[in-house]
């Protein structure tokens, strides 16, 4: 189950679910504005600064097969140039995945994703 208000980002997500091999998972999509997005980044990672994507996992056991909570993917659409690679990168990160640590294979893996989104 994907919600993402005004905005059809299904396809994305379930792209980025299937690329991180996740067969089934339950993410929430949220638009958000700049102030929305401050607040949350000031509380949740000490940055007093809008950006363009958060991830909030719930069920960090990181990529595996089967029914999962992954979380919620909040998007300023203000802060980004695409919805569609904010939707990819959040959910890859709800996946277990972490391009702050892993040598560029969340990104190698989020353009794979991209591609097959045309």
């Amino acid at each position: 189950m994907i919600g993402a208000h005004d905005r059809d980002l299904r396809p994305a997500a379930e792209a980025a679910l299937a690329a991180a091999g996740v067969d089934e998972g339950h993410v929430a999509i949220a638009l958000v504005s700049e102030e929305e997005i401050g607040r949350l980044n000031r509380e949740h990672r000490a940055l007093d600064r809008p950006t363009d994507v958060l991830s909030f996992p719930v069920d960090e056991k990181g990529p595996a097969a089967g029914p999962r909570e992954l979380g919620d993917v909040v998007i300023c659409p203000d802060h980004t140039e695409d919805l569609v690679e904010a939707t990819v990168h959040g959910v890859l990160h709800l996946c277990g995945y972490d391009h702050e640590r892993d040598a560029g294979e969340m990104l190698a893996l989020q353009d794979r994703v991209m591609e097959g989104l045309g």
